[in-house]
């Protein structure tokens, strides 16, 4: 395996890199695709046909926890549960041996992909990449694709949380008195601004957020921007020392995440319950909405 992956400058791999490392035993791969929609599609997908030797993860099942009054519409997972999963898919973490260098895909301009890319690396594994342009970047270049159902040799995988990559709510709240902390909205504009609300009960944002739409960090063929592109999107709060980024439910927030570590912006932190916990709250006495855009 070359050296740049084990000290990485991007979290991004090519379809041309995979393709060249699909035998390396030390590269694991990862479908991440899934529809809110309809969540059996991502997996009839992949049935259908997906990168050779990629093991399926589940949104709702494996990247999240169960759904109750707080928490969002994905809380995240057990974490326990979560190590046992990534170690039966053959990822290994660096405490058991040579670490496993994942890369993760979908086809919807990272929002699932990145979802794991976090995830992994909360867990304290560094060794994840995303594939620059999902399944159709895969496609496109004209790489196969296979039905056949791998067969991982189960790993351990020990995990060691970044506590500190996570906000609460009540942290949220206090975030919004401190000068140095912004708060980030990665929905769309029209949802921020509470015009449309398709699938929480209120429309809005939390008071004080900026508005950094999730999609802007691919172009139109869900190709990754560039470098210098992320660090221009974030010039105008990358000042702040602390980015605490939400969306709808802890998951396309995680795009805005990637775009920060492109941009090499390291204080993001995830509020996992986003929009859908923050509405939960609705007879809470400090709770609020905003549908004016904050400066």
């Amino acid at each position: 395996m070359p050296d740049d992956t084990s000290t990485p400058v991007s979290p991004l791999v090519s379809a041309a890199w995979l393709a060249d490392h699909l035998e390396d035993p030390h590269v694991a791969i990862a479908d991440c695709r899934f529809a809110l929609g309809d969540p059996t599609l991502g997996r009839q997908h992949y049935e259908t046909g997906h990168i050779p030797g990629a093991v399926y993860v589940d949104l709702d099942r494996d990247l999240s926890g169960p759904v109750g009054i707080h928490g969002g519409r994905h809380p995240l997972p057990d974490l326990d549960a979560l190590a046992q999963t990534l170690g039966a898919a053959g990822i290994q973490s660096d405490q058991a041996g040579e670490p496993t260098l994942v890369v993760v895909y979908d086809d919807s301009r990272l929002a699932f992909a990145s979802r794991l890319w976090w995830l992994l690396r909360y867990l304290g594994h560094d060794r994840v990449r995303v594939l620059d342009g999902g399944l159709s970047a895969w496609t496109a270049a004209g790489y196969e694709l296979s039905t056949a159902l791998p067969q991982p040799t189960p790993a351990q995988f020990l995990p060691r949380v970044q506590t500190n990559w996570l906000v609460t709510r009540d942290e949220v709240l206090a975030a919004l008195n401190q000068p140095g902390a912004v708060l980030v909205d990665s929905r769309e504009s029209d949802r921020y601004r509470g015009e449309r609300e398709p699938i929480d009960p209120i429309a809005g944002h939390i008071p004080g957020a900026v508005n950094y739409p999730w999609q802007e960090v691919t172009d139109d063929q869900g190709r990754v921007r560039s470098p210098s592109e992320q660090r221009q999107r974030w010039q105008a709060i990358a000042h702040h020392d602390q980015h605490l980024v939400y969306c709808g439910s802890g998951v396309t927030a995680c795009v805005n995440l990637l775009s920060m570590e492109m941009a090499g912006l390291r204080s993001g932190k995830l509020y996992a319950g986003s929009w859908s916990d923050w509405c939960s709250y609705a007879n809470a006495p400090d709770f609020a909405v905003a549908t004016t855009a904050s400066p």
